[in-house]
């Protein structure tokens, strides 16, 4: 058995959000990480040690791993895989994410600026995506260790992938599902197969301490 730890990077800089961003290697918001120690420190206490741990090419995930360490998570240098990184969206990097407003219905996904199918010139689609991110699962899971752990630091889109290669979604059930930054996914892989243990789990208080004194006292009527 072997457990993957899925974790959203941070939010970007508000000068990107505005923008269909993908692939491109936009900053992360450094106020709203700093404004956000109590989730990082809590998300840091709630993960699994030992664990390798994976950042992308892109700074915002390698951040936001840089900012799990400062919060108390023991430092380590992550290994850098491009199979999870985002969706490439080729020529439609960069356009503002209003533009896509303007698409009738069925030319976009409800929750995605593209239809779930689109492949964009010199891009990827999101079908692309879940194979890429499924090998990439698939060859860290060949080199897994028995009963260990795997924190993955990616983006939404390719998280989402993780999800629809480890249950057979499709691309569009999968763009239904929602991603936070800093939110967690945890998927497993034991004897039996894949499958997934939570999905955009939210860690904004300290986690419990092993070592608290006796059993917790039940509840008096009062």
């Amino acid at each position: 058995m072997h457990k993957f730890w899925l974790i959203r990077h941070a939010l970007v800089h508000p000068a990107a959000l505005a923008n269909l961003y993908g692939t491109d290697d936009v900053p992360i918001c450094d106020d709203t990480m700093e404004a956000q120690t109590g989730r990082y420190a809590a998300l840091a206490a709630r993960l699994p040690r030992p664990a390798r741990i994976i950042c992308t090419p892109l700074s915002r995930t390698q951040a936001t791993a840089a900012a799990l360490f400062r919060a108390g998570y023991p430092e380590q240098v992550p290994v850098i895989d491009p199979a999870f990184v985002e969706q490439d969206f080729g020529a439609l990097q960069g356009q503002p994410i209003a533009s896509f407003d303007s698409r009738e219905a069925g030319e976009r996904h409800p929750f995605w600026p593209i239809h779930a199918a689109e492949t964009p010139p010199g891009g990827e689609s999101f079908a692309h995506l879940i194979a890429r991110v499924g090998a990439g699962l698939e060859a860290l899971r060949g080199t897994a260790e028995a009963g260990g752990h795997t924190i993955i630091v990616s983006h939404g889109g390719a998280i989402r992938a993780a999800c629809a290669h480890v249950l057979g979604l499709t691309p569009h059930q999968a763009l239904c599902l929602q991603i936070d930054n800093i939110s967690l996914t945890k998927l497993e892989y034991n004897p039996r197969g894949w499958r997934v243990l939570s999905v955009n789990e939210h860690l904004s208080t300290a986690a419990c301490q092993s070592a608290a004194t006796g059993p917790v006292k039940p509840a008096t009527a009062a």
